[in-house]
């Protein structure tokens, strides 16, 4: 059994660049370690991850997560660097540097996130192509059964998000 429920991980898990990836400060929570223990250990094996395994953002990715996540912004006692994020891989071969207990099972923990996810975007995936087949199998009649299928299949979009502050009435 797992210390972390897979859930907690799963909403750690997020698509930049086109790879689901992990941001270094989640893991360093996950791992119940400091960030730049994360990135010291990395620095220090630099050779084990590769640009497929681990990547450094870009200020605006950055921002977009700031703005998104609501992580703390540079020169306010938050990051000072821009963040690192670690794919599967990377994770992966995180647990060869980090040796403590709390990691490993960290680690396994979260590969089984990546996998069952992996799982989830397959099964959508084949059921997309089968309702394709479907629709052209089937006549004008059932347009909208199908039309409403997709529409159901849909991600739910984000609330907008609600102003802070009092509101000034002229």
């Amino acid at each position: 059994m797992s210390l972390i429920p897979s859930e907690i991980i799963e909403q750690k898990i997020y698509l930049i660049r086109g790879h689901k990836v992990m941001l270094d400060s989640d893991l360093a929570g996950l791992y119940d370690v400091e960030t730049k223990m994360i990135n010291r250990a990395v620095k220090r094996n630099e050779d084990r991850f590769p640009i497929d395994f681990m990547f450094q953002l870009t200020s605006e990715e950055e921002k977009s997560l700031r703005s998104h996540f609501g992580t703390s912004k540079k020169g306010k006692g938050g990051r000072r660097y821009l963040p690192y994020v670690f794919t599967q891989e990377g994770v992966a071969m995180l647990s060869s540097v980090l040796k403590s207990k709390r990691a490993i099972q960290a680690n396994i923990a979260i590969m089984r996130a990546f996998v069952k996810m992996r799982t989830l975007l397959a099964s959508h995936a084949d059921l997309l192509r089968r309702l394709d087949e479907m629709e052209e199998k089937y006549d004008e009649r059932f347009r909208v059964i199908f039309e409403a299928i997709r529409e159901l299949m849909k991600p739910e979009p984000l609330p907008p998000k609600q102003r802070i502050g009092f509101a000034v009435n002229e």
